[in-house]
Formats: structure tokens, sequence, C-alpha cells
């Protein structure tokens, strides 16, 4: 297991998380009555949608041992080996607006998107 805080240089890639999406993952960690200090948001990458790859979010009582851990504005975010490769370099946020709300991710290494936005391919 490995871990990187936002501060903290580290070989390993990078994952990003916004102030906005950290605060409103942390409003529902707690809403769900989980220990924020060893709890965190897992983000995946699992096979599906039109384009191929499709993003996965939980939350989990703690990381898998093989997980790299992301610490930013308190929030820890685990991501496994396998999803690592497709989402490295990538920024999480959360947006909220008319059309649409919720956690989004910006991807450096897609190549392209389905129509919806919901799948992509690296």
């Amino acid at each position: 297991m490995s871990t990187e805080s936002a501060d903290g240089g580290s070989a390993n890639p990078r994952i990003e998380v916004t102030e906005t999406a950290a605060e409103r993952a942390l409003e529902l960690l707690e809403t769900e009555d989980y220990d924020t200090t060893e709890a965190g948001l897992r983000l995946f990458v699992q096979q599906g949608g039109c384009a191929g790859l499709s993003y996965g979010m939980r939350f989990d009582e703690k990381p898998e041992a093989d997980d790299t851990i992301y610490e930013h504005h308190d929030l820890r975010v685990f991501v496994d080996p396998a999803s690592l490769k497709y989402i490295e370099g990538s920024v999480l946020d959360y947006e909220s607006g008319l059309q649409a709300e919720g956690f989004h991710v910006e991807n450096p290494n897609v190549v392209s998107e389905c129509g919806c936005g919901e799948s992509f391919r690296t």
C-alpha cells in the first residue's frame, strides 16, 4: 500500500481531488456514518459502456493492501493497481448545475468518449 498526500512528492502517478469534490464526498461519508480517518472514496475503472471502459466510485471502510491512497483536503481516495494505469493524472471534481450534479473525472488519458460521456477509451 502506498500513500500520497496533496503536498507530498511521491513516485506514484498523481490523482488530484478538488476541494469541492472532497467536501461533498466527506459530507456523504459522514452521512453514512463512516470513520473519515480510515474510510474513503474508491475510484476505479471497469469494463462497460459503449466506449469500452467506465468509471466507478463507492465508499470503502478501509483501503485494500495493494491500493494507492491519495489524501486531498482530508479525503482519502483509494485506487487499485489495475485502475491506476487508466486514470493516472486525473482530477476528480464535483459539479453542480441546472443540467446535472455529481462527481466528474477529468482524465488526460482519454482518447475518445461515448456521446453521453459515461464511458471512455484510452
